[in-house]
């Protein structure tokens, strides 16, 4: 299958949603890309209800509103996303705020659930005090459906459109091979890394053992200012993670009682020849697999986010990217796991 890569600059755009006339805003945006995929009058007109009352939600309720509003492609399947994230006061009582005609202060408010209805897909992960994420995706005209186990979240530092970290998934039967890359600095010069490097995931045509894909980028990135790179296979069959990395991208195991990080060798993949290593991993039930940039601190604890884990792969990658992306730098965080399938 064509694999999913991070979207490029011109279909995803980071929205912040604290002013009145933010929701204008995030209405054009979303528009401008449904519209690119083609969707028809009613159900763009659907699109647009769901993120402005989205919108309008954090701008009533929330604290450090902020909205992600971008296309998402895998394989045959293309989807306008829209992610939000705040950081407070949280919703106490999830389902009851699901119900049509649900407000109070201490919410997101009314319409939770038409946002739910809307979308082919939505979730909704909030923990009082912590703040709320919430995603929904709407399914290109003719797409297939379906939800794969992974999900991954991009930003550029502040000032950039290009975003120097990128990520690549390909999937061959239950195995998910998983790619991040944070070229070297920030800007068009470490984009232009991190695209190489997704550009050998993408023209795989078979499965790879993890070492012989990291030596493959690695040999592409001798061309480019270089970066760090991280490589994951993931077996959702018989649970195996096996990994191989060069430099500072972070890779874990998180599971319900802790976790485990994952061996990668110091270094800058594309500066010189090196041995690359490769370890075999455990995936315990209910696991998932995390890859992230150094843009976020590995300093991140789920023990304070109860019920996080588990949950569709994109909240996960949301809680993550919001309160552990504290650097002044690119972020990327790229989650594998099975999540919360229907």
């Amino acid at each position: 299958m064509v694999p999913m890569t991070s979207p490029p600059p011109d279909e995803a755009d980071w929205l912040r949603v604290e002013e009145p006339s933010a929701p204008a805003g995030v209405r054009r945006r979303v528009t401008a890309l449904a519209e690119r995929l083609g969707f028809d009058a009613e159900r763009l007109g659907q699109v647009q209800l769901a993120a402005t009352e989205a919108a309008t939600n954090l701008v009533k309720h929330a604290e450090r509103g902020e909205m992600l509003v971008r296309i998402v492609r895998d394989g045959d399947r293309a989807e306008v996303e829209i992610v939000c994230l705040d950081r407070g006061p949280g919703i106490a009582d999830v389902p009851l705020s699901l119900l049509d005609g649900f407000s109070t202060a201490g919410s997101l408010g009314v319409g939770l659930g038409a946002i739910g209805r809307l979308a082919d897909r939505s979730g909704l992960y909030s923990h009082p005090g912590g703040g709320t994420v919430l995603f929904a995706r709407f399914r290109q005209p003719g797409s297939p459906a379906g939800d794969p186990p992974f999900a991954g979240l991009t930003r550029p530092i502040d000032g950039e459109r290009e975003c120097g970290d990128a990520y690549a998934v390909r999937v061959f039967g239950r195995a998910v091979h998983a790619l991040l890359c944070d070229g070297l600095g920030h800007g068009p010069l470490a984009a232009r890394a991190s695209a190489e490097a997704v550009r050998a995931v993408r023209e795989l045509t078979a499965p790879i053992r993890p070492r012989d894909l990291l030596d493959l980028v690695h040999r592409r990135l001798t061309a480019t200012r270089g970066g760090a790179v991280a490589v994951a296979t993931v077996d959702l069959d018989d649970r195996t993670v096996r990994f191989a990395g060069i430099g500072n991208v972070a890779g874990w195991i998180v599971a319900p009682g802790g976790r485990q990080g994952l061996v990668s060798t110091p270094g800058i993949a594309g500066e010189r020849s090196r041995t690359v290593r490769e370890y075999e991993y455990e995936l315990p039930a209910g696991a998932s697999v995390v890859l992230h940039s150094d843009g976020l601190t590995d300093r991140w604890d789920l023990s304070d986010r109860p019920g996080v884990l588990g949950r569709d792969p994109l909240l996960l990658a949301g809680v993550l990217i919001r309160d552990a992306g504290t650097r002044h730098d690119d972020r990327a965080v790229l989650v594998v796991g099975p999540g919360d399938r229907p």
